[in-house]
């Protein structure tokens, strides 16, 4: 996402510079990716010490320091900065930019990972304790917020990661959507058909789920809903999009439990232009995540393309999907009800092409590239 809204400010007339990190030493150094002027930086450790390197990188400060010096930027603008390139970074910035502006793609500022869903985000330093142990940081929290007085304005990707944000003593956010270039979503003709011939999908009812595998987005909910549509629709597949790890090994094994080994394909990773054959190829998408998903991007692709989404309730989504209207929002929990939306669409071709439609407008409406651009433009201006 980050990559995308560069872009679109260098398109814009703007002077663009992208300080990133990399785990292999041999790839440090400067580079042109795009258009775009990119340092990268070396950085690797032991994920054990990320509570305590997160706040002060000693492999990344002395450089990012020296290149926005070198460089002499009027604004820096912070996206995911809590592995590699470490919080203070932002004071860096602070005390050498006209503004600083950061980015909050999840709940990295105040918690430790993804955040299981609970309506009540509020979590206490003893939960952080009991769950992740040797790696808590009592001073962590405290630390990132002094570090947060140096940045002008937190946007926040979606409302659901606002509230979180504030319910965790974090103020001074905007929601800004994250958004996408919906003319860049235009079906080639042929390409399509091209796609489900490769992969034998021809006549086949197409269900498109994918992103990072992990049970936290709804892996293991989604393979359960298929055993229930596959007995309403025996010709339903599910397309699987994301690395063939460890945990696709382990979907791959619950639907050989379930009896639908033969309903599940799994396309590995995509490229853009693959993945946006297989938007164009399905006929439902899913995004059932367990967790705070802030904004899930999935959505509004699916949205772009032309496709109904049944997403959580969990999260982002139901800023994105509106329910009954561009696709439905469901508890994935509720695995039976995943699985009666999911087949309700298979079926009902009109209904699907509807929504599909209907979330496509949606997108061209409030989720493109250049009105993001644009809020953040207005914030830098100022």
């Amino acid at each position: 996402m980050a990559f995308n809204l560069a872009q679109g400010l260098q398109g814009a007339g703007h002077e663009i510079f992208v300080i990133t990190a990399v785990g292999e030493r041999e790839k440090e150094g400067w580079t042109e990716f795009e258009g775009l002027k990119i340092f990268r930086i070396y950085s690797h450790y032991h994920p054990r010490w990320r509570a305590y390197l997160s706040l002060y990188n000693f492999q990344t400060i002395p450089k990012i320091k020296k290149i926005i010096e070198e460089i002499g930027p009027e604004i820096v603008h912070a996206h995911n900065v809590h592995t590699y390139l470490s919080y203070y970074s932002l004071k860096i910035a602070g005390e050498r930019t006209a503004a600083v502006f950061l980015t909050a793609h999840d709940t990295m500022l105040f918690h430790y990972g993804k955040l299981t869903a609970d309506p009540n985000y509020r979590v206490s330093p003893w939960q952080q304790f009991k769950e992740f142990k040797f790696r808590y940081n009592p001073l962590r929290n405290i630390i990132i917020r002094h570090y947060l007085k140096y940045t002008d304005k937190i946007f926040a990707i979606s409302g659901a990661i606002k509230k979180s944000l504030n319910q965790n003593g974090i103020c001074n956010v905007e929601v800004i959507h994250n958004g996408i270039d919906v003319e860049k979503w235009q079906e080639a003709g042929g390409r399509t058909e091209e796609f489900k011939k490769r992969h034998n999908l021809s006549g086949k009812k197409i269900v498109l789920f994918g992103g990072r595998l992990s049970a936290l987005k709804g892996s293991e909910k989604i393979i359960q809903a298929m055993r229930i549509v596959v007995e309403k629709i025996p010709d339903a597949i599910l397309l699987v999009a994301g690395k063939t790890d460890g945990y696709a090994r382990q979907m791959i094994s619950l639907a050989r439990d379930l009896n639908i080994e033969k309903n599940i394909l799994f396309l590995g990773w995509l490229g853009r232009k693959n993945m946006q054959q297989a938007f164009f190829s399905c006929d439902v998408c899913v995004t059932p995540s367990i967790y705070l998903d802030g904004f899930n991007l999935f959505n509004i692709e699916a949205m772009a393309s032309g496709k109904p989404v049944v997403g959580s309730c969990f999260g982002g989504a139901p800023e994105i999907i509106e329910d009954g209207i561009t696709g439905y929002i469901v508890d994935p929990f509720n695995i039976k009800m995943l699985a009666e939306k999911i087949a309700n669409l298979l079926k009902d071709k009109a209904k699907a092409q509807m929504m599909g439609q209907g979330g496509r407008e949606r997108v061209a409406k409030n989720f493109t590239l250049k009105q993001q651009m644009n809020k953040y433009l207005n914030f830098y201006k100022r």
